[in-house]
Formats: structure tokens, C-alpha cells, sequence
């Protein structure tokens, strides 16, 4: 089954679909808590947590400095995407 489209609010999109987008994206789920994953890239690694209404994530650079956000599901998927993991 696709994707919603981007444009799509997080909201509308099933919690199976977030998963899939998630893995898609190179996100590993963590396997004792499953609201939790893990992704990295050359500059950073996070630790991504689906709660009930928020994307919250929790980056730690390559100097050791960490920085955590937060974005609501009202917000698109593709505009999620890019503020989470464009470089």
C-alpha cells in the first residue's frame, strides 16, 4: 500500500505507514521499546520517539553536542522530512 501523499498531515497517516516511511528513510526500530528508533547519517545520529501527539528527536553530532526537537503530527510528512533529516 503507498504512502499518502507528503502533503499529507502525520495525523492522516495510518501508524503502519509512519513505521514504513520511517524504515524507508533508514530508521531502525529499537526492540525493547517500540516508540523508539534510531537512524544516523555522516553528521549525526538521533533517536526518533513516536509519543501520542509528537515526533520527538534527540540528535547527537559528530562533536558531541545534541540538540532535541520536537514536531507535531499536524504537520505534513514531507515537511517533517526535511526538518528531520535534511542535512
Amino acid at each position: 500500500m503507498p504512502l499518502p501523499p507528503a502533503t499529507t498531515p502525520l495525523y492522516n497517516h495510518p501508524l503502519h505507514a509512519i513505521e514504513r516511511w520511517l524504515e524507508d528513510l533508514g530508521c531502525i526500530r529499537d526492540p525493547k521499546d517500540v516508540e523508539q528508533w534510531f537512524c544516523e547519517r555522516p553528521q549525526w545520529k538521533a533517536c526518533l520517539r513516536l509519543d501520542e501527539t509528537t515526533i520527538w528527536v534527540r540528535y547527537t553530532y559528530q562533536d558531541g553536542n545534541t540538540k532535541t526537537l520536537s514536531f507535531p503530527y499536524s504537520l505534513s510528512r514531507g515537511d517533517v522530512e526535511q526538518a528531520i533529516f535534511e542535512d
